[in-house]
């Protein structure tokens, strides 16, 4: 599991028929900031800048997608409270 920020959403005019209905975060992991982004489903309703915890559990990926035939590899599965972070002010 990594934890991440949400950097984009995925969008594609054409994509593997596992991918149909997924909605798709763009997710840089924290503390790898140089390293490339990761490509997760989205299971909890992130949005732009939400810092998710994601899993490359490829069980769990193949049951949600319901084939054993697809290039999902990361999941987001839940957004992490940023506790007073939120409400301050720069």
């Amino acid at each position: 599991m990594l934890l991440g920020k949400v950097i984009g959403l995925a969008t594609a005019p054409v994509k593997h028929p596992s991918l149909d209905g997924q909605k798709l975060l763009v997710v840089q992991a924290v503390g790898n900031e140089a390293g490339d982004p990761q490509l997760a489903a989205d299971m909890c309703g992130a949005g732009m800048g939400d810092m998710v915890l994601i899993s490359s559990d490829g069980r769990y990926v193949r049951t949600l997608v319901g084939t054993d035939r697809t290039p999902l590899r990361w999941t987001g599965l839940g957004i992490c409270d940023q506790g007073q972070e939120q409400g301050k002010a720069n």
